[in-house]
C-alpha cells in the first residue's frame, strides 16, 4: 500500500498542520467518519477521539517518538478514559538524500522494538483502560546535508519521515496479550540469555522485555545467578 505525503486536511477533516509527515499520515490512516481530531482535553490535545458503542469515548494517540513524553498524559487520563496508543516501528527504511538514488537502510526494527519504549511506562501496562497497537511500517527518511551533523551520520540530518506502507499491525488489548511476544521453547525457569538464545530477540531486547514483564507481573523472579535473574511466567499477572 503506497501512502502519499499527508496534506493539511483530508476528506475526513483530519488536521495535519505542524506535524511530521509520518504522524500525519498515520492519523489519516486510522481516521474514521465521525472521529474528532486535535481535541483539547484536560490540558492535553488528543489526536483522535472516537465515539463507540460503549459508555466512554476511545482516545487514540499516535506516538511516533518516546513513550516517556506520554507519561503525564497517560497518568492523567487513564483513570477515566480508554486510550489506544498507536506506535509505528520501521521494519524497512528508504533513505532519500539530495542528488543520490534512494537506498535501503540496513537498520530494521521488529515488534520487539516496542520494548525500547515500554521501559518508560512499565507499570502502566496492566491498566485496563490502555491498549497498544504496534504498526510495522516502511518509512522514507528524508535527509539533507549538514556539516554539523553528528559523526556517524555521514554529514546528513533527517528532516522528515514519511509513511510509504503499512505492513502489519499487532494489537495488545490486555496485559495477557503481551505474552504472545514471549518466544516459545523456553526452559523453566529461564534467564534473559535464554530469551535471546531463541533467536527471536537480541540480548538487549530480552533484557528490556524482562524488565517490563517483571514490572507488570508477567515474569516472576525466583533467584539470581551469575547469568542474572531467573524467571518463571506468573500464573496471576497484575490485571
Amino acid at each position: 500500500m503506497r501512502v502519499e505525503k499527508a496534506s493539511s486536511t483530508n476528506n475526513l477533516g483530519v488536521g495535519t498542520l505542524n506535524e511530521g509527515s509520518l504522524h500525519a499520515a498515520l492519523k489519516e490512516y486510522y481516521a474514521r467518519p465521525g472521529d474528532a481530531f486535535e481535541v483539547p482535553l484536560e490540558g492535553f490535545v488528543i489526536d483522535i477521539v472516537r465515539a463507540e458503542n460503549q459508555p466512554d469515548e476511545l482516545l487514540i494517540e499516535i506516538q511516533t517518538g518516546s513513550f516517556g513524553a506520554m507519561g503525564n498524559k497517560l497518568d492523567r487520563l487513564l483513570s477515566e478514559r480508554r486510550i489506544l496508543l498507536v506506535h509505528p516501528i520501521a521494519t524497512e527504511t528508504i533513505l532519500y538524500k539530495p542528488g543520490a538514488k534512494p537506498r535501503r537502510s540496513p537498520k530494521r526494527g521488529s515488534v520487539y522494538s516496542l520494548f525500547d519504549e515500554l521501559v518508560s511506562i512499565p507499570t502502566m501496562l496492566d491498566h485496563p483502560n490502555l491498549e497498544i497497537e504496534v504498526v510495522l511500517v516502511r518509512v522514507g527518511k528524508h535527509q539533507v546535508a549538514d556539516p554539523r551533523a553528528r559523526r556517524g551520520r555521514g554529514g546528513f540530518r533527517t528532516v522528515d519521515r514519511s509513511l510509504e506502507a503499512v505492513l502489519e499491525t499487532h494489537r495488545f488489548q490486555t496485559i495477557k496479550d503481551l505474552l504472545r511476544l514471549v518466544p516459545p521453547g523456553l526452559p523453566n525457569p529461564f534467564t534473559t540469555a535464554d530469551l535471546a538464545a531463541t533467536g527471536c530477540v537480541s540480548r538487549d531486547e530480552a533484557q528490556r522485555l524482562a524488565y517490563c514483564f517483571k514490572a507488570c507481573g508477567l515474569f516472576k523472579p525466583i533467584d539470581r545467578t551469575r547469568a542474572g535473574y531467573r524467571y518463571r511466567l506468573s500464573a496471576s499477572p497484575h490485571s
